[in-house]
């Protein structure tokens, strides 16, 4: 690949089409063809993805599937697949593709097949959350554990949370779930607030066990369990999710109950790692490996998929041409399914910390946008809030709406209403309200005319703006693992085009760095310490309210 993208002929030939197209109407493009929607969809599995209602035409496509292999898309899918050390700057492979390989196919990382050692996690797994769901795995006092709390924080915190609440309806009706990641001392509380020691299984998620956010969590919870049952009862109410044994040991816990994972397995893609213990434990381990399986099969579409059948692909380079043509940094994604409610935030992860990046892959710093922001929510919710901005805003928002066909809760008519809104926010986006309909609706509901000049500009809406329709048709596990890997593979795809590392996170370390220098001053241990004015003084300020 060049090393500056914006001289690449597919880049120069696309700026030049945009001139040309940045002013087409969708309103013009279906008129013009009625099979579009035809045209533009495509299926795998149970999953339909209509893309028509974006502003591109054939031309748009042709030149976005050239930009991809000019930047070489077809060789970095392979490299990744192969277990090439991708991750450069911390020289790794990118293998979480492995932690779902249901083909048991070797898959290599350092010159050794790691499909025996994930097999191997993978089967303890298993064997742990059965012995657990049937009450074999018992707490220090002899009664089965029911109140399952996650310990983790980021990819350790928030895919569990995402796919525990999206496949709630799967769920041991003996059970409950809990998280606890943020460091603030509310979170904790209220989590404990909730359950019973002598019922409560700990899952303490963290690589290297040193994780200050997590192992502060963790103390408290183990203090807290300690405090009412004793010492040894921590063996029993307590596992890892790690590779520190030494620090597993330390903390109380039984080694036989340490859960391994890789370095090749960035933390924000170990959902499907021993990560996601407690998923396989509340919903079932058939379950989790029925959402491995899912993932495989959209592993599969992307890596033997041409470019111009590729969901992953052809929903990057529309994100592409927004972000880089049309200047439109942000995009949301909406799924109209109260399970899947914590998408969004899953997804926020996911893409912004791969992909928001100012230096290329050959250390010089990048003179184009790369990742956007995205943001999102449940609807109908969020046509309460955001959606005035997506309707009627300066700029446009490129829309993901994401429907279930069959709803797991079929109660009156809630489902076919809720189908209704998705499906008419697509059309509205597209094609808007004019100013002239906006004034023949009031008129027809009996303005005078005055008050149609003055509020007709008011209820019209420019439209002309993008979105994409998934419709699957129930959010199972399976799907739920085919969504989440079409996404993953989405921010792959333009980080590549990007010439980025999507898997390195290295602009959250400063923040912590400084934080660890701040909190001996808060407590009263430390003096000295240069900041910048406005810090120095919030620190004092801090310490006066206290006292």
């Amino acid at each position: 690949m060049k090393k500056n993208l914006l001289k690449t002929k597919a880049w120069k030939k696309l700026t030049d089409h945009y001139k040309h197209f940045k002013k087409i109407e969708m309103r013009d493009l279906f008129d013009a063809d009625p099979k579009r929607a035809d045209k533009y969809t495509l299926k795998l599995d149970n999953l339909m993805f209509d893309y028509s209602k974006n502003r591109f035409n054939d031309h748009t496509l042709k030149l976005l599937f050239r930009l991809a292999r000019d930047c070489g898309l077809e060789e970095k899918i392979k490299a990744m697949f192969r277990g090439d050390k991708i991750n450069f700057t911390e020289n790794r492979s990118v293998l979480h593709i492995a932690l779902r390989n249901r083909s048991n196919k070797p898959i290599y990382a350092d010159g050794k097949d790691v499909m025996p050692a994930i097999n191997a996690v993978l089967a303890k797994m298993r064997q742990f959350a059965e012995d657990v769901r049937l009450g074999k795995f018992k707490g220090h006092t002899g009664k089965k554990l029911t109140s399952i709390v996650n310990i983790g924080i980021g990819g350790s915190d928030l895919g569990p949370v995402m796919a525990t609440e999206a496949l709630r309806k799967y769920w041991a009706k003996d059970m409950n779930c809990y998280f606890i990641s943020n460091i603030d001392g509310t979170a904790c509380a209220e989590v404990l607030n909730k359950v019973n020691p002598e019922t409560t299984l700990f899952i303490v998620s963290s690589k290297t066990f040193t994780t200050i956010e997590t192992l502060t969590n963790a103390r408290t919870c183990r203090k807290w369990l300690v405090d009412a049952l004793g010492e040894p009862a921590v063996a029993k109410h307590f596992i890892a999710i790690s590779t520190n044994q030494k620090e597993v040991e330390k903390f109380g816990i039984n080694p036989e109950n340490m859960f391994e994972f890789w370095d090749f397995v960035g933390g924000r893609y170990s959902m499907w790692s021993a990560i996601g213990m407690s998923i396989a434990i509340v919903a079932g381990p058939d379950n989790f490996e029925k959402m491995l399986d899912g993932a495989f099969a959209m592993d599969k579409h992307f890596a033997t998929s041409d470019f111009e059948h590729n969901i992953p692909v052809i929903m990057a380079l529309l994100g592409i041409w927004y972000n880089n043509f049309f200047g439109v940094k942000r995009y949301a994604v909406i799924p109209y399914d109260q399970y899947l409610q914590y998408f969004p935030a899953y997804l926020q992860q996911l893409d912004m910390e791969s992909n928001g990046k100012s230096v290329d892959r050959e250390g010089n710093f990048i003179n184009y946008s790369t990742g956007p922001v995205l943001f999102g929510g449940a609807g109908t919710n969020v046509q309460h809030s955001f959606f005035q901005l997506i309707h009627q805003g300066t700029d446009f928002v490129p829309c993901d709406f994401i429907i279930p066909a069959i709803s797991h809760n079929e109660i009156g008519d809630h489902h076919e209403i809720l189908v209704a809104n998705v499906l008419a926010q697509g059309e509205a986006l597209m094609r808007g309200k004019t100013e002239k309909e906006a004034a023949a609706e009031l008129a027809k509901a009996g303005k005078s005319k005055d008050e149609v000049k003055a509020l007709k500009r008011y209820k019209s809406f420019s439209g002309n703006r993008p979105s994409n329709t998934f419709v699957v048709k129930k959010v199972d596990p399976y799907t739920l693992g085919e969504l989440v890997a079409m996404y993953e593979h989405k921010v792959f795809v333009q980080g590549v085009i990007w010439n980025i590392n999507s898997y390195d996170q290295m602009g959250v370390e400063l923040g912590k760095q400084l934080a660890l220098n701040i909190l001996p001053e808060l407590s009263g241990n430390a003096t000295g310490i240069r900041h910048d004015c406005s810090t120095s003084k919030l620190i004092e300020a801090i310490k006066k309210m206290r006292k």
